[in-house]
């Protein structure tokens, strides 16, 4: 098919005639972003491109609560805004024209455009930041209660059961624990693939510390005299180290949160005192018999950012275990792994840390010394930009 396109003396005339002529027969206008050409590779099987004429589109993005003109359609960070876009002819707006951006393709489409002196103007609301993308998705924690940040006033939310909680990042495959009060992300690592359960959900196996002689060893960091003691990394400390160093370090200075930190808690339970020469309980006993928590006392509150831990990564507590299920919840991946949480202290000389045991039975204690998987937990920032809607197929994923 032949198509006739008139010729003008004025350079600007012709490419703007000859661009509605082609939408005219088309009925869409392909915008490509950054480049400043309208093109459509379908005509003839073959690509023509034309010069943009400034007149013909102007782009909004917001700012607060206003609208600034951008020379440039955002890539990302933004969403087309439908309703306030609009095209006219001179200072009559257009109503029977129809706008869609693709901001994947980075293309708009215009539908239709049968008139000489059309102008579009092109809307883009701010996207929301990770935890407000999360929370206003259909795949949401549904359930909330208090946590640690903002001096104890903050409300977490968390997944229970066995939801679309997915996320992609840094090459691995993780599941939502919680968003937490600050608005930052706490997940559990699952594995390179989207494995549910097995091995592959783990990074290896490792002791919890090297001894169990020692009251203090339930720490995942510690100083081997004080209660709250830290200063000295356990052994899982340095293996979660050396895993972060090798594969996350690299992403921590945009993507993850140094400062919400994980709670090692060695309270005592009601009753115990961290001095006594007889058996003692921690305080996460108490709590798997009377309901979890998630608030912490502040000295037992571990970030790189209060100089408590070399790296921001840890281990899931007993706390978070019971709240989203137990067995009959995602963190159920038919492997044996640590918790982070404090158990007792035998006075024979035994210090015991809960452990996720195989097969989905009640959370459970070893001795410290005991060889069990290794399951990182870390925190992204509450401001990341993300897509995708938490399946396996289409999990989170970081707007890098």
């Amino acid at each position: 098919m032949e198509y006739e396109v008139l010729k003008r003396s004025h350079v600007k005339r012709n490419t703007l005639i000859a661009v509605l002529v082609i939408v005219l027969l088309l009925g869409i206008v392909i915008i490509k972003n950054k480049t400043n050409t309208l093109s459509n590779s379908s005509i003839n099987k073959e690509s023509i491109t034309k010069e943009i004429d400034n007149n013909l589109i102007g782009a909004y993005i917001q700012e607060g609560e206003e609208y600034i003109q951008t020379d440039d359609i955002p890539s990302s960070g933004y969403e087309f805004n439908s309703e306030e876009s609009y095209c006219k002819i001179r200072d009559i707006v257009q109503e029977d024209i129809t706008l869609f951006y693709d901001m994947d393709t980075q293309t708009i489409t215009v539908s239709p455009i049968t008139k000489e002196g059309l102008k579009c103007y092109l809307y883009f609301d701010e996207k929301a930041s990770g935890s407000e993308y999360i929370l206003a998705s259909p795949n949401a924690p549904t359930n909330h209660t208090t946590d640690w940040t903002n001096e104890g006033k903050g409300i977490t939310y968390y997944y229970t059961g066995n939801p679309d909680n997915w996320v992609q990042f840094a090459g691995f495959y993780w599941r939502i624990i919680r968003i937490n009060g600050d608005g930052s992300i706490r997940m559990i690592y699952q594995g390179t693939s989207a494995n549910e359960t097995g091995d592959g959900t783990r990074i290896g196996t490792s002791a919890f510390n090297s001894s169990s002689s020692n009251k203090t060893y339930v720490g995942l960091v510690y100083d081997g005299t004080n209660q709250h003691g830290y200063g000295t990394n356990s052994t899982i400390m340095n293996t979660l180290n050396n895993w972060y160093n090798g594969n996350l370090a690299s992403y921590e200075e945009q993507y993850i949160d140094t400062g919400i930190g994980f709670c090692s808690d060695r309270n005592m339970a009601s009753g115990y005192n961290f001095n006594s020469s007889d058996i003692i309980y921690y305080a996460a006993y108490d709590r798997i018999n009377v309901g979890a928590s998630l608030q912490c006392n502040s000295e037992d509150l571990l970030s790189k950012d209060n100089g408590k831990m070399p790296n921001s990564i840890g281990l899931l507590t007993s706390d978070e275990y019971v709240l989203a299920g137990s067995e009959d919840s995602y963190l159920d991946v038919g492997i044996d792994y640590w918790t982070m949480s404090p158990y007792y202290f035998e006075n024979y000389g035994i210090a015991f840390v809960f452990v996720v045991y195989q097969g989905g039975g009640l959370i459970d204690y070893w001795g410290v010394d005991g060889i069990w998987g290794v399951r990182p937990v870390i925190n992204l920032r509450a401001d990341v930009q993300l897509d995708g809607s938490g399946t396996t197929t289409d999990p989170f994923r970081l707007v890098l």
